[in-house]
């Protein structure tokens, strides 16, 4: 399984940005995609699941009411929609991919492709 995440870039406070991940894979079996955001300094954070069907998230309490995760399996690619970013959302954004149920962890995901960078200035 292969991820490209793409999207980013600069918003002002407040605005909004929608972050893609392209998943190809060599089998049809079932995936779940995690978005994931590490800012300078920090560890890496959960943000959002979704499961291989599209119809079951989970967002972290952090981001919820402000982002939404979406997957579109005709075209193999996993969205999140981010609203009223404030200067706290500036970090790299990734997506990674684990055969199976959604989970919250890193650890529990097997794939990850590189991350795009989102800046949200004031």
């Amino acid at each position: 399984v292969q991820l490209q995440a793409s999207g980013g870039g600069v918003v002002q406070t407040g605005g909004s940005l929608r972050v893609s991940c392209a998943v190809s894979q060599p089998t049809h079996s079932p995936y779940a995609v995690g978005w994931f955001r590490q800012a300078p300094g920090k560890e890496r954070e959960f943000l959002a699941a979704v499961d291989w069907s599209g119809r079951i998230t989970k967002n972290a309490d952090s981001v919820k009411g402000r982002f939404t995760i979406s997957r579109d399996n005709d075209n193999n690619t996993v969205f999140l929609q981010m609203n009223n970013l404030k200067s706290e959302d500036t970090a790299i954004y990734f997506c990674a991919a684990r055969r199976g149920n959604m989970r919250t962890r890193q650890y529990e995901y097997d794939y990850w492709g590189p991350g795009t960078q989102v800046t949200v200035s004031s």
